[in-house]
This record gives structure tokens, C-alpha cells and sequence, in this order.
């Protein structure tokens, strides 16, 4: 048997830091011959020297102490955490921004959140330059307060639950409601709803060469851009498509049988799985004529409605066998 030998604490660091030659050799001379297990968090010694560890946080929450009871050092925060640090798991909270809390005081407030006076002004412009194409010199111009008005009994008409009932009958003292005529005329309704536009009818042609969605472009898009400025997504984000139902004229208008309505606008959306806030979304406009049949269209949708997130839980229908390929190249972004 060896004679114990009991070192310090200053001289177990020292041997730490010395080259891995003198490690190695002082290892092998004290490995058993110390007295304490070599697992243990600290030693002791006659002089009561102590080293500590160097201290991770200002503020340790918790602290540990050695076998003796004579060291102690802080847990370190990744310590502290434990699991929490894994990457799956994420503590968020689907809430407003604070930009949306602070700009809300009463209902019409939150509704100029959504369509903001840069989007009226356009649709207003618009309107007012299609009104004198079709009425002419009797044309009265619209204002933003008539816009507000018309979107107002819009939404009205839906919360009523007026789905395949008569516009007139909404005007009718039998049958209809009373805010309704005390908003505008039936008359006032009607023209409105011929002459409302989003851009100008005249120049449309030659952008709708270049974009199928031209009719509605610059109203879209700023309304998209919107739409992550008001809301903070939680921990689980799902990108999908929705059809939403259509049997006007569209040049991009998709028949899905799969779908309640079949035929549509479809439109790629980034929701919040917890509330459905769409937090992005995306026309599907098809393939313009003469244009190559588009590749990865899957990887595209993906990443272009994943742009901006960060730490999230991504998931998606029918993509697959995109996960490995966006683990590897998104770096830094939401998990798919």
C-alpha cells in the first residue's frame, strides 16, 4: 500500500491546468492515493484552503455544496434550467404585440389596425376614379367615412348570419335591421358594391400580364404586412392551404374536391395552432402561360411563410421530405 497523501484544492486545479503530460503523470502518483473519492464535488485540508469555481451568474438561485460542508459554489444557469434548455422545449405565449395593446383603445382602434388609412386611401382613390368612368359628372365623390360605413354594414350583414338572404330585405322595415337605412340608402349599397375597386381599372391589363393578382396587388400586400406586426405566434405554427369559396371570374380559380366549397381561391396561410391567427399568408396564383412547371414549390411555401420566425414548432401537410433539408439550411430558424 501507498502512504495517503491529502492535497488541497488549490493543488487539484493547478494540476488541471498544467500540460497534459504533467496530468497524466501526477494522475497516475495520486489516483489511489487520495483519500476522498475523486467524484466528489470538493477536498478538504488542514488550512482550510478553499478555491471556488468560477461564478457563472451575479445571481445564483441555488448553490452546492461539497461533501464537508466547507465549499461552496454556485449551480451554473444551464444547471439550474436542466431540461429547459432543450431545444423542443419552448415557452411561448400566443398574445397581442405590445404595438397592438398600445394602439387599441375601443373597437374602431382595433379595426384601424387591420385596414389602415394607407389601405382606405387606396381603395377610395380607386373607387372614386371608377365611379367617374361609369356615373360621370353625377359622381359624388366617396370619403373615407362612406368606405368605413359600407365595410361596417359588410360586416354587420355577416355577423347577422344573412347568408342567401335578399340585400333588400336588409333594408326593410319587416324583415331587416334598423341600423342598416339609418347607415346608408339601399340605393348608395348598390352602387357601391358595382364601383368598388382596389386599383386602377385602367392600367390593370398591362400589370396583369406580370402579376395574375394585380387587380388586388398593393391593397394585399399591405394587409399581409400587417398581419405579423399584431401578433406573436405560439410555440406551435402550422403552414397549410385553404380554399377560400369563389365562382366569379378568376384566372387563378382551383377546383379541390377534397374542399367543403370545391371551387376557389387558394391561399397558403402560416397560422398560430393555438388561437388561428394567420400570422402570413399567400395567394396560389398557378403557373402563368408559357412558364415552366415550378420545382420544390413545397420548400418555397414553407420557407417563404416560416420567414421570421424564430424557436418555433413548424408543421405542415404533405412535406416531409422536406425536413431534413430545412434543418440543414434554415440555420437559426424555426424547427420543421
Amino acid at each position: 500500500m501507498c502512504s495517503r497523501k491529502r492535497i488541497t484544492v488549490r493543488e487539484v486545479l493547478e494540476q488541471i491546468f498544467d500540460s497534459e503530460s504533467d496530468i497524466e503523470e501526477n494522475v497516475s502518483e495520486t489516483e489511489d492515493c487520495v483519500e476522498e473519492d475523486p467524484d466528489s464535488e470538493g477536498f478538504s485540508s488542514d488550512e482550510n484552503e478553499s478555491v471556488d469555481p468560477p461564478v457563472v451568474s451575479q445571481e445564483p438561485t441555488d448553490m452546492v455544496t461539497s461533501k464537508n460542508g466547507k465549499i461552496t459554489w454556485p449551480l451554473a444557469p444551464r444547471q439550474q434550467q436542466g431540461r429547459l434548455n432543450a431545444p423542443n422545449l419552448i415557452k411561448m405565449v400566443p398574445v397581442p404585440t405590445r404595438y397592438a395593446i398600445s394602439h387599441t383603445e375601443d373597437i374602431k382602434s382595433s379595426f384601424g389596425l387591420f385596414i389602415t388609412p394607407s389601405i382606405e386611401n387606396i381603395v377610395v382613390g380607386t373607387t372614386n376614379l371608377e365611379g367617374k368612368r361609369v356615373y360621370g359628372d353625377s359622381w359624388k365623390d366617396l370619403d373615407v367615412v362612406d368606405l368605413e360605413a359600407y365595410i361596417g354594414l359588410l360586416i354587420l350583414a355577416g355577423v347577422s348570419e344573412s347568408k342567401g338572404e335578399a340585400t333588400a330585405s336588409l333594408w326593410k322595415a319587416e324583415t331587416g335591421r334598423a341600423i342598416f337605412p339609418a347607415t346608408m340608402s339601399l340605393k348608395t349599397f348598390q352602387v357601391l358594391s358595382c364601383v368598388i375597386r382596389f386599383d386602377d381599372k385602367q392600367t390593370r391589363q398591362g400589370r396583369r400580364e406580370r402579376d395574375k393578382l394585380a387587380a388586388i396587388r398593393d391593397v394585399w400586400d399591405k394587409w399581409v404586412q400587417r398581419l405579423p406586426l399584431l401578433y406573436n405566434p405560439g410555440p406551435h405554427v402550422t403552414v397549410d392551404e385553404c380554399l377560400v369559396a369563389f365562382h366569379g371570374r378568376c384566372p387563378f380559380q382551383q377546383y379541390m374536391p377534397s374542399k367543403p366549397a370545391k371551387y376557389g381561391i387558394k391561399i397558403w396561410a402560416a397560422c398560430d395552432a393555438q388561437s388561428s391567427f394567420a400570422w402570413n399568408m399567400q395567394v396560389y396564383k398557378g403557373k402563368s402561360p408559357g412558364e415552366a412547371p415550378g420545382k420544390n414549390q413545397g420548400t418555397r411555401v414553407v420557407l417563404d411563410m416560416a420567414e421570421g420566425l424564430y424557436g418555433h414548432n413548424i408543421t405542415c401537410d404533405n412535406f416531409s421530405h422536406l425536413i431534413p433539408w430545412v434543418r440543414t439550411c434554415s440555420k437559426g430558424r424555426s424547427q420543421v
